[in-house]
């Protein structure tokens, strides 16, 4: 039977129609990403919306937190994770196989244990050490010198922490022989020491200090006596989140991440 053009016009449209819809459908079940029961949609920047978990140094604390608020807030559909200890418990952890997604450590040796598990590292941060002292200086501490005395509480963190490599560095440098009353597992412990009262000084990174500013004084560290603690960050290879893993990393080193890391008083890397 031929159709008359009218008719062929309606037997078209009617044939269109019916092709659309299981595209429609098609359409929409590629939308939809299984990330714990809801739709998952990309950010506005572009990178894929996913649940990340982050390993970072114990000195990273309260910056990573703000720097994670702002991340989600233009990353809709991203949450942030936070797991914070000394970075040779974050390599312990990487190394047994605890999932995560990205590694934040307060020094390069600490990161290249874990080389064989991770990307290309970037430094995104730089930091240097204070003496800590109670709200007052009530002892009169001055310099690295004054942390010999034997009459002084002085808590350090342990030699295999970053924070407690960097103190040892730079006291060794000095001849400058402490015997703490206690070494600490990360710098957030040593930094709660002093604020307790627990202690009458202690090293810690600028950082801490400046966190805790309304309990503890800082006591500056000339530069040449000192220690450049780098901060370097890294996707890790086990991640069932790459692309997303990549992109908060990324923007750890963006203007917006390094102005939350430099308000804080970190360094430019």
């Amino acid at each position: 039977m031929t159709l008359a053009p009218a008719g062929r016009r309606t037997a078209a449209a009617v044939l269109t129609a019916a092709l659309l819809v299981p595209l429609a459908a098609c359409g929409n079940d590629d939308t939809k990403k299984d990330t714990g029961g809801s739709p998952a949609s990309g950010s506005a920047s572009g990178a894929p919306a996913a649940n990340l978990t982050v390993l970072a140094a114990a000195s990273l604390t309260d910056v990573f937190k703000e720097a994670g608020a702002a991340y989600e807030k233009s990353h809709p559909g991203t949450k942030l994770t936070f797991s914070f200890a000394g970075s040779q418990e974050l390599v312990a952890q990487v190394s047994q196989g605890s999932p995560a997604d990205v590694l934040v450590t307060a020094d390069t040796k600490s990161m290249d244990k874990v080389r064989a598990d991770t990307g290309t590292p970037a430094i995104i941060a730089k930091n240097r050490l204070v003496i800590a002292t109670g709200e007052g200086n009530p002892h009169k501490v001055d310099d690295l010198k004054d942390l010999a005395d034997t009459k002084l509480k002085v808590v350090l963190a342990a030699p295999e922490v970053p924070a407690g490599k960097y103190s040892k560095q730079i006291l060794d440098k000095q001849k400058i022989a402490v015997k703490p009353v206690s070494q600490e597992p990360n710098v957030r412990a040593v930094l709660s020491k002093v604020e307790l009262g627990e202690a009458d000084a202690g090293l810690v990174y600028r950082t801490d200090a400046e966190s805790a500013k309304d309990k503890v004084d800082a006591v500056e560290i000339p530069d040449d006596q000192n220690a450049v603690a780098q901060y370097p960050a890294a996707t890790l290879k086990e991640s069932k989140n790459a692309e997303a893993a990549t992109a908060f990393v990324a923007w750890l080193s963006s203007p917006e991440g390094q102005k939350i890391l430099q308000d804080a008083g970190f360094q430019k890397p």
